[in-house]
């Protein structure tokens, strides 16, 4: 008897420590991340990365493993040594990757079968990125000019200053690059290309007489426009230029006939604000045409021939949704493959003989694993489980698409958190999300962010204003000239939404963005009153002298229109320093000293600006960051100090971080070869 009640208090015991409970900011930080998957061309073995945190080093690593393509068999393929840019040869003898000697990224090799990875390159320079030949004879690949000893001596002795936007500089110091070829039998390696350029995409046409390449002869930042295509017979190392526009060209990929190639840009004369479109190049007589007219979402991953070069898949974002496609190139017919109605499905690779497809999924409340199925018939299997108790251990979300009619009648959606126990007949506080871009957008896809706020008891809105993409074109040029307008709207309207239909509390409203997210919430804050709280990270703060030093062809061409001096009053109307006066939203500033999208000095000035006037705000800067942070701890405390920040002016609460566990020294992986 004695012995009953004890097992039952173990079970009992055991399901109260199983419940889920709320997710926090280290719970999200501790998450395993997929980060690459590629499949050998025999079909039978997928590899792919796995990004880990290492909290003691303040960094993630990633462990690459390899898998059965039905999922069996699964154990780390490499060691813990930084390697990247993985592939398979083609005929699936080796993989080859890239790792630094003791200068420069160079090429190793590693049979499929095991073994350790052997240094295949001794190229004077790092090797940027690289092909293949369909022969698995030779390897192309792109790198610097190397710089001669003289030059050498003279950096080290002091003369290190930077011309800027002369030669191949831009605003950073930089290098003409060439393309190369290291033939495997006989170890040596040739130049191809000697015209000073910087070359950016490209590729090695099948039959291995053609590279098809994009280049610039200058480096000027915002003017990737510069970039035309051009084709290098290997025959006689003849160059041949195939475009000749103002709009910026890239994603080359040959079809395997070696006849033609695809290519992604915009547009085939201007640089125009339109989602990216798919475009055939006949070399034969240099004639293109858009080929992918018949989708109107987003490209979301690399592009695939079929064998017959007569169909293209890929992976595309329509509204929130992230579906598989196929597409015929003479007709433009489109085909949904997946026809998932939520989630996200991303093509990672494709089977050589394309009947196989290797994809992610998750969704706003499923983590990303690698799912395997047949292009035939799209039956998805997953083949990974990265984070096994992910589902159990937390109370997740509810995530769900809302629209509405913003102020002019158009029609916006969003993605609406609900916490886990919502109550539809209590009012909950509110946390308004703004994306960056402003060509970004809210997918139905992971993010603990959101979890973590819902754990909080915030219902959570992120819009698609007008200006997101995978839409259509139509939205994306919505705030054309109107930055911080109609796009505003959007938001209020879809705030003025949640407090009709009563899912919020509208005293108790917090704002939040990052990049563009940060300016339009400056915008935000400076029109309205009604946030008790705001969050706004690597912002733009007074277009004038953002311009020049950071992006700025997208205001230039798009979103204010013309330059300072041409447009003053635009660039002085839509900046929120100018309106700084009218905040009175308490406020905390996030900033990377090292961030060139938009310069620290950016926050630093409206951080003055509410300082000077005596209103509530705080600014951190983070030493090292760029425009998204690397660094897990500088993350963690962003996120914290943004909680803080918020629970106090949106709540009155003295909220106290989570404290991070010291966690137990992870077990050896098994099975290593590297």
């Amino acid at each position: 008897m004695k012995s009953s009640i004890f097992l039952a208090l173990i079970v009992t015991v055991g399901g109260l420590l199983a419940q889920p409970r709320e997710m926090t900011t280290d719970d999200g930080l501790d998450l395993v991340n997929l980060s690459s998957a590629l499949i050998s061309p025999d079909s039978d073995r997928i590899i792919y990365g796995k990004s880990v945190l290492d909290w003691a080093k303040n960094k993630r690593n990633t462990k690459y493993h390899i898998v059965n393509a039905d999922g069996t068999n699964d154990y780390q393929f490499l060691g813990d040594g930084p390697s990247n840019s993985l592939q398979f040869s083609p005929d699936g003898k080796y993989v080859s990757l890239k790792r630094k000697d003791d200068k420069f990224q160079q090429i190793y090799l590693i049979r499929t079968s095991g073994g350790e990875a052997v240094k295949t390159t001794s190229h004077t320079n790092s090797v940027g990125s690289y092909k293949w030949s369909q022969d698995s004879k030779n390897i192309y690949f792109v790198s610097n000019r190397t710089e001669s000893k003289e030059e050498k001596k003279e950096k080290k002795d002091g003369y290190d200053h930077v011309v800027i936007d002369e030669g191949p500089n831009g605003q950073q110091a930089a290098s003409w690059n060439y393309l190369y070829v290291y033939n495997l039998e006989e170890d040596t390696i040739k130049q191809l290309t000697t015209k000073d350029q910087r070359i950016g995409s490209w590729d090695i046409s099948p039959d291995g007489t053609k590279v098809a390449f994009t280049a610039r002869t200058e480096n000027r930042r915002n003017q990737s426009n510069q970039s035309e295509i051009y084709l290098l017979n290997l025959a006689d190392n003849s160059t041949v230029q195939l475009t000749d526009n103002n709009a910026p060209e890239g994603n080359i990929l040959w079809a395997p006939n070696s006849q033609q190639f695809i290519y992604q840009a915009n547009d085939d004369k201007e640089w125009e604000l339109r989602q990216a479109k798919l475009w055939l190049m006949n070399t034969s007589n240099k004639s293109s045409r858009m080929i992918s007219g018949s989708f109107g979402g987003s490209l979301r991953s690399s592009v695939y021939w079929s064998q017959d070069s007569k169909s293209v898949y890929f992976s595309g974002l329509l509204k929130t949704v992230t579906c598989f496609y196929s597409l015929n190139v003479a007709s433009g017919k489109l085909v949904n493959l997946s026809k998932n109605k939520t989630g996200s499905y991303r093509l990672r690779d494709m089977s050589a003989d394309r009947k196989i497809a290797v994809l992610s999924y998750d969704d706003a409340e499923t983590t990303a694993d690698l799912h395997v199925t047949t292009v035939e018939k799209f039956n998805p299997q997953k083949i990974t489980s990265l984070n096994p108790e992910f589902s159990s251990n937390f109370k997740l979300a509810n995530a769900k698409p809302v629209q509405w009619k913003s102020k002019d009648g158009l029609e916006i959606e969003g993605l609406l958190y609900l916490p886990a126990d919502y109550d539809k007949n209590k009012k909950y506080p509110f946390l308004l999300h703004i994306h960056g871009g402003p060509a970004g957008v809210f997918t139905d896809s992971y993010s603990s962010r959101y979890h973590v706020w819902a754990g909080l008891g915030y219902v959570q809105l992120c819009p698609n204003v007008r200006g997101s993409r995978g839409y259509s074109d139509e939205l994306l040029r919505g705030n054309m000239n109107d930055i911080g307008g109609q796009d505003y709207e959007d938001l209020m309207s879809g705030v003025d939404y949640l407090i009709k239909e009563n899912y919020i509390d509208e005293n108790q409203m917090a704002v939040r963005g990052w990049s563009y997210g940060g300016i339009l919430g400056g915008t935000t804050i400076t029109k309205t009153n009604r946030f008790k709280a705001a969050s706004l990270g690597a912002m733009v703060s007074d277009w004038t002298s953002e311009y020049g030093i950071g992006f700025n062809y997208d205001v230039r061409l798009w979103y204010i229109g013309g330059t300072p001096w041409e447009n003053p009053e635009a660039y002085r109307k839509m900046s929120p320093l100018t309106n700084a006066k009218n905040v009175t939203t308490p406020l905390i500033l996030f900033h990377g000293a090292n961030d060139r999208t938009d310069t620290e000095a950016q926050s630093m000035m409206f951080f003055a600006a509410l300082k000077d006037m005596g209103k509530t705000v705080r600014y951190l800067r983070f030493p090292r960051e760029p425009h998204g942070f690397r660094e897990p701890r500088h993350q963690r405390t962003r996120d914290i100090e943004e909680i803080q920040w918020i629970q106090k002016h949106t709540l009155g609460l003295d909220w106290e971080p989570w404290k991070r566990e010291k966690k137990k020294k992870a077990k050896e992986e098994d099975s290593k070869t590297d």
